[in-house]
């Protein structure tokens, strides 16, 4: 896919959506189509990758997670991406800009007045600013990648992608490294960790090229040009004026004394007062200038010379049909560029022997086969016994010949085989402990917390750095291990204590209940007298409660009275808790008997009837 042919696929629907209408644009790593979505029926652009990325399972695992970070981004100045899916070959669905590029701006010879240069460097910025805070490095800004609406708004393009090319280890056909060398920030080429602040970088060289049309530190090589651009600080051309001091701080050679990308918007914002208010930027548009030509920044020829094109800043009022001999006086220089390049090439020196690096750091590697003139290409690798940032061996190995512009593969400790951290949930703290020795890790620490499902002193999980699932060999580890579930307070019931409510809330918090029956002089029968533990007590899961339930006073004799008066029966009966409800006789008659009869055992509140004789003595 490294040159665009009209035809291409068009027709062919992906994921039974989006059928391919037209080729807008190529690079060494993808094509480029304007495409219909058929079940939104809008226009979107579909980036078809290269067939040899599809086969790369690295390759696919990083794209699906770079595609999904990249569409969880909102921001007026990024790229929307839309969807992406893997059918034969894996492909990213975007909105459809009709500006362009700044590269096609470039391109046709347009060069950008200090304020239009501003206003490109504010949007990317704010673009910057939003994916930055969101833990996203770009990694490839370049004016290829600075997209337009046919609003004039700016949208970066391509977030993540470069990223999952890159850990795919990927070279086009001619063998070129995927990435832009000639923006790649000096801790890029030194191949040190890559941050926002390498994104501040290449934009500010992205800014100077658009109004000078000159990229600095470019060499005939790509390690040359890498050398250069590690160890030399960026210089603004003095066609960008005012924005020179902005522009500086950008491109400072160390990374910590860059402006944040927010700290870039508000550098630009303040020399904006200093400047008038832009034209219209000179927009191409994609179906004019990038459906027939191959953008050489497009992930592909990265060791070949940048040629500038001729510098005419654009005058704010100046008329806009000066681009046609600006685009031949850029063809004539390529042209010539082209012949001097060749001329090279035929005088070439003959093949160099490939020295020993292996044991090395990346960096001491790099500095000693710079003089080779040989393209780098890194690879990831981990192995037993290598520290990270060891070169571990090339491809070529020692003693082959390899000749200048070719490739050299430098295989990249990141350090020991990672390990699978083993499943120990559930196991004794010994069992855990013993199965993550053998597995080669350490374990810092145990911590313990209150778990409703898990057993007191079996393991809950494993705590790892970064939650990952596989570690180097000799990781810290921490083992979380419960103490089972919390404990329960024992709860009060309200009024009378409802004894089926109180056994509900008791089962509920997993405690067992006893229940135990008692006379009471106070409590009604049936009602509930306590608890034992009492309301509020801590107790743990299972602990037997004893709920104390009254059968009501203590039964009693019905009292003696035959022979008293029924007053005074009646007053000594219900004296002892019984009731009276009725006399049979005459009441001003003693007492012959009762109704329970003395002696015989009743409880408190038994009705009594009183018979008294029917004559007088």
């Amino acid at each position: 896919m490294s040159a665009l042919r009209p035809d291409g696929d068009v027709g062919r629907v992906l994921g039974g959506r989006y059928r391919l209408l037209t080729p807008i644009g190529a690079g060494a790593s993808a094509r480029v189509y304007l495409a219909d979505d058929i079940t939104l029926r809008r226009r979107v652009a579909v980036k078809v990758l290269h067939a040899g990325l599809t086969h790369d399972p690295q390759f696919l695992h990083r794209f699906r997670a770079e595609a999904r970070s990249a569409a969880s981004l909102n921001s007026p100045n990024i790229l929307g991406v839309f969807d992406w899916g893997h059918d034969d070959v894996a492909y990213l669905v975007t909105e459809y800009l009709g500006g362009g590029s700044l590269r096609s701006v470039l391109d046709v010879g347009h060069r950008l007045s200090l304020s239009q240069a501003l206003l490109v460097g504010l949007e990317a910025s704010r673009g910057l600013d939003y994916a930055h805070s969101q833990e996203l490095v770009h990694r490839d800004i370049k004016p290829a990648n600075l997209l337009f609406g046919e609003d004039g708004r700016l949208r970066i393009a391509d977030f993540g992608l470069a990223r999952a090319i890159a850990e795919a280890g990927w070279t086009d056909e001619a063998g070129s490294m995927v990435g832009t060398a000639r923006y790649a920030a000096p801790e890029q080429a030194r191949g040190e960790r890559v941050g926002p602040a390498a994104d501040v970088f290449a934009l500010a060289l992205s800014i100077n090229e658009s109004v000078s049309g000159e990229v600095p530190f470019v060499s005939d090589t790509l390690v040359g040009t890498l050398m250069a651009r590690a160890e030399t600080p960026f210089e603004p051309h003095p066609h960008l004026g005012l924005l020179i001091p902005v522009l500086r701080g950008a491109g400072a050679l160390d990374p910590n004394h860059r402006p944040s990308a927010a700290e870039l918007v508000a550098s630009l914002m303040s020399a904006a007062f200093d400047l008038p208010r832009p034209a219209p930027l000179p927009l191409v548009g994609a179906s004019a200038a990038e459906s027939a030509t191959l953008d050489p920044t497009e992930h592909g020829t990265l060791h070949s010379a940048s040629v500038p094109a001729p510098v005419s800043p654009i005058d704010e009022t100046a008329p806009a049909r000066r681009w046609p001999w600006a685009m031949l006086l850029a063809a004539i220089v390529a042209l010539a560029a082209a012949a001097v390049v060749s001329a090279w090439q035929a005088d070439a020196e003959a093949p160099d022997l490939v020295p020993v690096v292996a044991g090395q750091d990346r960096s001491t590697a790099v500095a000693e086969l710079a003089a080779f003139g040989w393209e780098l290409e890194f690879v990831d690798v981990r192995e037993e016994g290598t520290v990270p940032d060891e070169v571990v061996r090339t491809n070529p190995p020692p003693g082959q010949e390899l000749a200048a512009g070719e490739i050299l593969q430098l295989f990249v400790s990141l350090g020991e085989p990672l390990v699978v951290v083993p499943n120990t949930i559930g196991l004794t703290i010994t069992d855990a402990r013993d199965r993550l020795v053998a597995s080669g890790f350490t374990v810092a620490e145990i911590q313990e917390v209150a778990d409703e499902a898990v057993a007191a002193g079996l393991v809950v999980d494993v705590v790892t750095p970064g939650g990952a699932a596989e570690l180097e060999s000799g990781a810290v580890v921490v083992l979380v291990v419960s103490t089972g579930p919390e404990d329960r307070v024992i709860p009060s019931i309200p009024g009378s204590g409802d004894l089926a409510e109180a056994v509900g809330q008791l089962a509920e918090l997993r405690l067992t209940v006893a229940e135990v029956r008692e006379f009471d002089e106070e409590v009604p029968a049936g009602d509930i007298i306590g608890y034992e533990p009492s309301p509020g007590a801590f107790v743990a899961v299972g602990t037997e409660v004893v709920i104390y339930v009254s059968d009501g006073p203590v039964p009693r004799p019905v009292p003696a009275v035959i022979g008293l008066a029924v007053d005074e029966a009646t007053n000594i009966l219900e004296g002892e808790g019984f009731v009276v409800v009725g006399v049979q006789g005459s009441p001003t008659l003693p007492v012959l008997a009762t109704d329970p009869p003395a002696g015989e055992i009743y409880a408190r509140g038994t009705e009594i009837v009183i018979a008294t004789s029917l004559t007088a003595d």
